[in-house]
């Protein structure tokens, strides 16, 4: 169900030479927890308790921070993150409607990975990009006054 998980001598070698780096300057934490996250595409717990052997930092204030933060996550995520902005001038303009209209069509409510590992569903906060509302994000890719009608379009665009 949903993305897979990697996790690899590479990519711990890459863990490793992070912390490492990350070990020479001050607060080493958030840095290396970034690091996980674009290595891993997740921090789950066997990778936070590697983190807190080598940098010394318990897993119960590493597990705080990654489930505080909305940019880290213990689960894998999809192929295409899809983030609907909520705040104010988007929802205003119709952004929840974007967001059923996503779940609806991915079978998958917000904070789920579709069973193909292809999406996963978000709602975020304001972006910063009120004059564009609705906004919503797939990966890096902006999608400006958004409709219900560009759903379908987006999720087949994605979908090759």
């Amino acid at each position: 169900m949903g993305a897979k998980i990697e996790i690899t001598e590479e990519k711990l070698d890459m863990l490793y030479a992070a912390m490492e780096k990350n070990k020479l300057q001050p607060g080493p934490l958030m840095p290396t927890l970034h690091a996980a996250q674009n290595i891993f595409g997740c921090i789950p717990l066997p990778i936070q308790k590697i983190i807190s052997s080598e940098l010394d930092v318990s897993i119960a204030r590493i597990n705080g921070v990654v489930t505080f933060y909305g940019h880290f996550s213990i689960e894998p995520k999809g192929k295409n993150v899809i983030s609907i902005c909520l705040g104010t001038a988007c929802y205003v303009k119709g952004s929840q409607g974007i967001l059923d209209a996503f779940s609806h069509d991915l079978h998958i409510g917000v904070g789920e990975t579709s069973k193909d590992g292809l999406f996963t569903l978000e709602a975020t906060r304001c972006i910063g990009a009120c004059g564009l509302a609705p906004i919503f994000t797939v990966n890096d890719e902006i999608y400006a006054n958004g409709s219900v009608q560009l759903v379908k379009k987006v999720i087949q665009k994605y979908k090759n």
